[in-house]
């Protein structure tokens, strides 16, 4: 695989936190992005914005021109994919999915197949009608993120490629003190502050490549193979 890549066999990959975390569910995730939806491109748009476009280089990079990005949210991702990558998205938030179809038509993104309500835990797409599913700060939000790698598994052809930008844990300090605070929060969040990447992989060895990304390290880059 092309581009840099860095694994970090040395940090630690820990079980489930064994502090209580708060569940999330379809209608929690669905609350909190109601909320959010309005300021969501103005509160974390710029501080996303780096690993976004590192995730989107990466896809760009990649053979397949089938697309699909699992919690498009507003579409900030969409106007970096190349035009010979045909896209669709999928968000579980009407309201996010709403603004995503502004920015399309005010841009004029004909690559952008269709953008549609979906759960993310359980696609409508037959197996293997993508090359490249690409899930930027999603696993985090939904329920079962072992079960969202099911189905990215499921609808990308055997060979191809599935990437993750997300935030994961920190094993120790100030920031990891912070996170485990926050974690009874989740629902009000819409997100998982704890997360781990053993929440979402078996261990660092199923990934090709872990690269941080700017700012500061807060979210890390994952390519999975497919198969």
């Amino acid at each position: 695989m092309t581009g840099p890549s860095t694994i970090h066999a040395a940090r630690p990959l820990q079980d489930q936190p064994s502090h209580r975390r708060a569940a999330l569910d379809a209608e929690a995730v669905r609350e909190a992005y109601r909320r959010w939806a309005g300021v969501y491109d103005a509160v974390f748009g710029a501080v996303s914005s780096p690993a976004r476009q590192r995730a989107v280089a990466a896809v760009n990079r990649l053979s397949g021109t089938r697309v699909l990005e699992v919690g498009v949210g507003t579409g900030l991702a969409l106007p970096l994919y190349q035009p010979d990558k045909q896209v669709v998205g999928i968000d579980l938030s009407s309201e996010m999915l709403a603004h995503a179809r502004r920015r399309v038509a005010a841009q004029g993104l004909s690559n952008v197949e269709s953008l549609l309500e979906m759960d993310a835990e359980a696609m409508t797409f037959a197996d293997a009608s993508f090359d490249i599913a690409v899930a930027m700060f999603t696993a985090t939000v939904v329920p079962n993120a072992r079960q969202l790698l099911a189905e990215m598994r499921r609808v990308v052809k055997p060979g191809g490629h599935l990437l993750f930008v997300n935030h994961f844990r920190a094993e120790k300090g100030v920031r990891w003190w912070v996170e485990r605070s926050m974690a009874p929060l989740a629902r009000k969040l819409g997100w998982h502050p704890d997360f781990a990447l053993t929440d979402l992989l078996s261990s660092a060895a199923e990934a090709t490549s872990i690269e941080e990304c700017p700012p500061f390290g807060i979210f890390t880059l994952v390519q999975v193979p497919n198969g």
